[in-house]
C-alpha cells in the first residue's frame, strides 16, 4: 500500500522514469532505516503538499523531497549521507534528461537538509527544510515514536554518546527559526517547540547536565 501511493507520486514527477522511482522507493526501504525510510519520505511529499503556495515549483521541490535521503549509512561514508544523495541526483537526473540549472537546484536544496539553515528569499528551501522539519511537530505519542526510531537506527553507538550527539542536534535546531513557511510557523511551531523543549530536558536528565530552564 506504501510502496503503491509512492509509485503513484512518483507518476506525477518523472512518469518516464519508471526505473528511477523504484530505485528510490527500494533505497528508502533499506532495512536499517528505522525512521528515514518510506513513511519519512511520504510524509514530507505530504507536508510539501501542505505547506505550498501558489509560487512555488513544486517540480523540483518534490524531486528534492525524493532523493533528499536517497542515501542514508549509518555511520556516513567518505562524505555525509546529504552530500552521497546530492551526488546521486546528479547522476540520475542527468541521465533522465534534465536541464543542468534544473538538476542544480535538485541537488541545492538536497544539501540544505543537512542544516536546515536557509538563505533569505529561498522560497523553495523553506518550504523542503519545513517538510522535513514537520516531524517535530507531532502528537506526543507520535513525537516519541518518532525519537525511537531515530535512536534504533543507531542501535550501535552506546546510550551516553547517543544521548549527548542527539541533545547536540537538537540544541542546534531550538536555537533556529524551525519554520520559515507561513503555515508551518501558524500550523507547526508552538508544538515543535514543545515537543523540542521535552526531548532537551529528558536528555539532560538522563546525561546530568543542568537545565538552562533552572538557572
Amino acid at each position: 500500500m506504501l510502496t503503491e501511493e509512492l509509485r503513484a507520486r512518483w507518476q506525477d514527477v518523472l512518469p518516464e522514469q519508471t526505473e528511477l522511482g523504484d530505485d528510490l522507493i527500494a533505497r528508502y526501504a533499506e532495512p536499517h532505516r528505522h525512521y528515514h525510510g518510506q513513511d519519512h519520505l511520504l510524509a514530507v511529499l505530504r507536508w510539501i503538499d501542505r505547506l505550498a503556495e501558489r509560487d512555488h515549483d513544486l517540480f523540483l521541490i518534490r524531486l528534492a523531497a525524493w532523493f533528499h535521503d536517497s542515501v542514508y549509512a549509518i555511520p556516513a561514508g567518505q562524505v555525509s549521507n546529504e552530500e552521497a544523495s546530492a551526488r546521486l541526483a546528479v547522476r540520475r537526473l542527468h541521465l533522465a534528461g534534465l536541464e543542468i540549472e534544473e538538476v542544480n537546484q535538485v541537488t541545492r536544496l538536497v544539501r540544505l537538509t543537512a542544516t536546515h539553515q536557509v538563505g533569505p528569499g529561498d522560497a523553495a528551501g523553506e518550504l523542503l527544510c519545513d517538510a522535513d522539519l514537520a516531524v517535530l511537530a507531532g502528537t506526543r505519542a507520535e513525537y516519541r515514536a518518532y525519537a525511537e526510531a531515530v535512536r534504533e537506527e543507531y542501535a550501535a553507538v552506546d546510550d551516553e554518546t547517543f544521548w549527548t550527539a542527539r541533545l547536540d542536534v537538537l540544541d542546534r535546531l531550538a536555537g533556529t527559526q524551525l519554520f520559515r513557511t507561513g503555515k508551518a510557523r501558524r500550523e507547526l511551531l508552538a508544538t515543535a517547540r514543545d515537543n523540542l523543549d521535552r526531548e532537551r530536558a529528558d536528555l539532560r536528565r538522563r546525561l546530568g547536565l543542568p537545565n538552562p530552564d533552572d538557572t
